[in-house]
């Protein structure tokens, strides 16, 4: 008697990527294959584009079961896929499909993987959350910004150690020893016959410093919603960039009402768990207010982190805008500020911030870090 033939791999796949419709020709599921299944049905089963092309899934279950809640999905995703599937997964869930109880359920915070995905779901929900799920979402806050610090800042102060320069230094460090120039300066001592090149005279470069005495650099960070991914790492720049010996860093938020967190800036977790993402949004009021805040226009740097789509008053914020640059003031206006650097934005407002004067474009931490170094160090 011989046993029922091994599944294929290739059919169960094209099965899982085209729906129950598909079995007549792809034959059943079975045992793991088959509870991977239920875990996608669970979470895509409730897009509507499915029932549209005629795609009925059953995410209820048959015979009085009881119904999967997000912890049993949560459960059965980490023992079914692999990690990466798994952070898609959980941030289809919560940003595509808006399954808020993986974020304000207690059973799910204690067990759930902190990522980004869950830090942006965190901060848009957290309104909902009452005292004893925000403590665990703190922890989660906490966790997330860790790692984040721990990835950025290093590249984010590199910027600020000093460049070689060509000029020679009388300092001599192994690092900025100058081979080329030490060899150059030491051929009338070649000995042929041993090859050797005796060096009495060894070269080193000296090292560029930024003058960081008389900075400012003021980041104006957009609260509304399509900015989270901006925000959080608005406030881990900010955090990485404290306490720079002469730069002076300064941190608001704004929607139609400016909040100022520079007193909290060394706190990135702190920061995050005082922002509110959505509502409405004013930009020129926030520009305003940043120009407020400049010492010295010709030392400051006034960095807005923002997708342009202005609420308030275009014209005023036009206006602004060209007064800090005409003054002497640097202006960003970054349309996006995280690891990817990819920018939704209105490009017409956009465009006439450039043509004011302001530096408009999207920007990586590091690759901020970099720009306000090179200002700095002229």
């Amino acid at each position: 008697m011989t046993g029922a033939p091994a599944p294929d791999p290739g059919l169960e796949r094209w099965r899982l990527i085209l729906g129950r419709p598909a079995e007549q020709c792809t034959g059943p599921l079975h045992d793991r294959a088959a509870a991977r299944d239920a875990a996608l049905d669970w979470l895509y089963g409730r897009d509507p584009e499915q029932a549209e092309r005629g795609i009925r899934r059953d995410r209820t279950g048959g015979d009085g079961a009881s119904p999967v809640t997000p912890v049993d999905w949560l459960e059965d995703i980490h023992r079914l896929f692999p990690r990466e599937t798994i952070e898609r997964l959980e941030r289809d869930a919560v940003e595509r499909y808006e399954i808020h109880e993986i974020v304000t359920d207690p059973a799910v915070l204690e067990r759930i993987e902190p990522s980004p995905t869950l830090l942006r779901a965190v901060l848009r929900t957290k309104h909902l959350m009452n005292p004893e799920v925000l403590r665990l979402a703190r922890r989660l806050v906490e966790t997330v910004v860790r790692q984040l610090l721990e990835r950025l800042a290093p590249e984010i102060r590199r910027s600020f150690t000093g460049t070689r320069s060509r000029r020679p230094s009388r300092l001599a460090q192994a690092r900025d020893f100058d081979f080329h120039g030490t060899v150059r300066a030491n051929l009338a001592h070649y000995r042929p016959a041993d090859r050797k090149l005796l060096i009495e005279r060894p070269r080193f470069h000296a090292r560029t410093r930024p003058h960081l005495e008389q900075w400012q650099l003021i980041l104006l960070v957009d609260q509304s919603g399509s900015m989270a991914g901006s925000v959080i790492h608005s406030a881990v720049t900010a955090a990485a960039l404290w306490g720079l010996p002469g730069l002076k860093t300064h941190l608001v938020a704004f929607d139609t009402a400016v909040v100022d967190l520079t007193g909290e800036v060394d706190d990135p977790v702190e920061v995050l768990m005082r922002v509110q993402l959505g509502g409405g949004t004013d930009i020129a009021r926030a520009v305003d207010y940043a120009a407020g805040l400049v010492d010295n226009p010709r030392r400051a740097i006034v960095a807005l982190v923002t997708d342009f789509y202005e609420g308030g008053d275009p014209y005023r914020l036009v206006r602004t805008v060209r007064a800090l640059a005409e003054q002497g003031t640097t202006v960003l206006g970054l349309a996006a500020l995280d690891e990817e650097a990819v920018p939704a934005y209105d490009r017409e407002l956009a465009q006439r911030l450039a043509d004011a004067g302001a530096h408009v474009g999207a920007m990586t931490p590091g690759a901020l870090a970099a720009f306000v170094a090179e200002r700095l160090g002229r």
